[in-house]
């Protein structure tokens, strides 16, 4: 059996920027990863927003990754040459709303959020006239960035500083021991093993069960999870506008919002959809509410202008039967298992967090 430092189960953006910030200290890390290719899940099926951090309780952990993250990730994409946009985002308060969008404004302040500005009704109208709104909260340092150049930028920083990815490997089942963790692979080759010191678990939608396959591993500690799904529709025609819109959140989403790619193109999304499985299928009766949900800040969207795009699912995490609404990083001081790092219900904002997230984990591994 061959036994390396450490390895990092998950190709996704948490998972190369991890191996990336590892490789810079000389901890260059294994890779595994069950699909063909990096990031086939949670880093591409999603909104490619570069996030505020508006929306989290102070002090939490996804406020506190989400802006770190997010001064990270601009100057890592300015200095890489990695397709991004500083938009800005509107989010905007219809009738009877103005007291949510106060809410909202203040919570993004005690976290600590910077570049908010309040609109008006007479600033929104002469900004966006095509918008329904009374009221709109303006986020200058939202945007916009390309998650497939981010990705691939940190496989090359990742595999220069000597970390290994190896695609098409999918771990099946792990025992854990303080320090020594052996896991199963199925490989191309077939079935190996491989021991390590040190085990990070970033499998995104596969990491919780992940967790249910570790022997060894405390009960108390195990979580459970459901699946969210969420469609979008791409826009026929010219966007309405080059911000990102956004209505007041919901309570397991941000809304059906409108966002951008760097090409200027409009897609709307995501729903919320509970399954009891992740698929990505996107099912054309659900373009009525994406019409009537965006015709609640845009009533002259046209007739059949929505098409559909792509799906994504998110992990949402629950602890001892009860929603868990952060990002969840275990470590021994939680399972006391010294060496192993679960990252669970690493959805939205995710990509945001991603470096910041790898600060934490290197820190927490050395």
């Amino acid at each position: 059996m061959d036994t390396v430092g450490t390895v990092i189960i998950g190709a996704g953006v948490v998972g190369l920027a991890i191996a990336r910030a590892l490789a810079r200290a000389g901890q260059a890390p294994v890779v595994l990863e069950h699909e063909a290719h990096f990031g086939e899940h949670l880093s591409s099926r999603n909104s490619e927003v570069i996030h505020g951090g508006l929306y989290y309780p102070p002090d939490s952990l996804k406020a506190r990754a989400c802006l770190r993250g997010n001064a990270l990730l601009h100057e890592y994409c300015e200095t890489r040459g990695i397709g991004h946009r500083r938009c800005g985002k509107l989010i905007v308060a219809g009738p009877g709303q103005r007291d949510a969008l106060q809410r909202l404004h203040d919570n993004a302040r005690a976290a600590g959020a910077t570049g908010l500005t309040e609109w008006d009704r007479h600033t929104l109208r002469r900004q966006e006239p095509w918008l329904a709104g009374e009221r709109a909260l303006f986020s200058a340092h939202s945007g916009i960035v390309d998650s497939h150049g981010l990705m691939a930028s940190l496989a090359r920083e990742a595999e220069d500083g000597g970390a290994l990815l190896a695609p098409r490997h999918r771990v099946t089942a792990v025992r854990c021991a303080p320090g020594d963790f052996r896991l199963r692979l199925e490989t191309p080759d077939g079935t190996v093993e491989l021991a390590c010191e040190r085990l990070i678990n970033a499998a995104g939608l596969g990491a919780v069960p992940l967790v249910a396959a570790m022997e060894g591993f405390p009960d108390r500690q195990r979580p459970d999870q459901g699946f969210a799904k969420g469609s979008y529709f791409a826009l026929n025609g010219p966007a309405p506008s080059q911000r990102l819109i956004y209505p007041l959140p919901e309570a397991h989403g941000l809304g059906v919002h409108l966002t951008l790619d760097l090409a200027g193109r409009a897609r709307f999304g995501p729903d919320v959809e509970w399954i009891p499985a992740p698929n990505y299928h996107i099912d054309e009766a659900r373009r009525p509410a994406f019409e009537q949900a965006v015709r609640r800040y845009w009533p002259a969207l046209p007739d059949g202008a929505l098409r559909p795009d792509y799906a994504g699912v998110r992990p949402k995490l629950r602890m001892h039967g009860e929603p868990y609404p952060d990002f969840l990083i275990q470590d021994h001081r939680d399972h006391g298992l010294d060496g192993l790092i679960n990252l669970l219900g690493i959805e939205s904002p995710g990509l945001t967090a991603a470096l910041a997230l790898a600060e934490n984990v290197a820190a927490r591994a050395r």
